[in-house]
């Protein structure tokens, strides 16, 4: 028996995930960059970039070379222990939003990674819970919790299931 059939999915679920990027049921389609999914809206989402960063921009004459490129630490997710750690600045948005979703759900890319005490301790102090999982597993658990509990209680952090350090 089907209990959700009769509800439609979120415009927010996930339909597919690629290499650099995520459809959306709403038609849209996030290229190089990740997502991020929270009460029913979706923010093109890049947690390896820094303040600082002049990402995009001609320096030294060629493109994107600024001394802190895409392989400086600048562009990494993971710490030196190889667990996902961020800026706790990429987490803005759920700062601002009300009411808090009461779960995170962080797709790590195509492996899932632990996630540091730090960054937990980030989430944890804005009142989320947060549940870990490789990119394509979490999308469809999002998928089918927002479709059950609603975009306002469920939020989802996506990395790119192609991305990788230093890339």
């Amino acid at each position: 028996m089907n209990m959700l059939g009769n509800m439609a999915p979120p415009s927010t679920a996930v339909d597919a995930c690629f290499d650099d990027g995520f459809a959306l049921d709403s038609g849209l389609k996030v290229t190089n960059a990740g997502v991020l999914l929270v009460g029913g809206e979706a923010f093109k989402w890049r947690p390896w970039v820094r303040s600082g960063r002049k990402e995009g921009t001609i320096g030294a004459g060629s493109a994107g070379d600024d001394n802190k490129g895409v392989s400086s630490a600048a562009g990494k997710l993971r710490n030196p222990k190889g667990m996902f750690e961020v800026d706790k600045s990429v987490w803005g948005v759920l700062d601002l939003v009300w009411p808090k979703p009461d779960l995170l759900i962080l797709g790590t890319g195509e492996k899932i990674s632990p996630v540091s005490p730090q960054t937990r301790r980030d989430i944890a102090e804005l009142g989320i819970r947060i549940e870990v999982q490789d990119t394509r597993n979490a999308a469809a658990q999002f998928n089918m919790l927002a479709t059950e509990r609603g975009t306002q209680q469920v939020a989802a952090a996506l990395v790119p299931v192609g991305w990788r350090e230093g890339k």
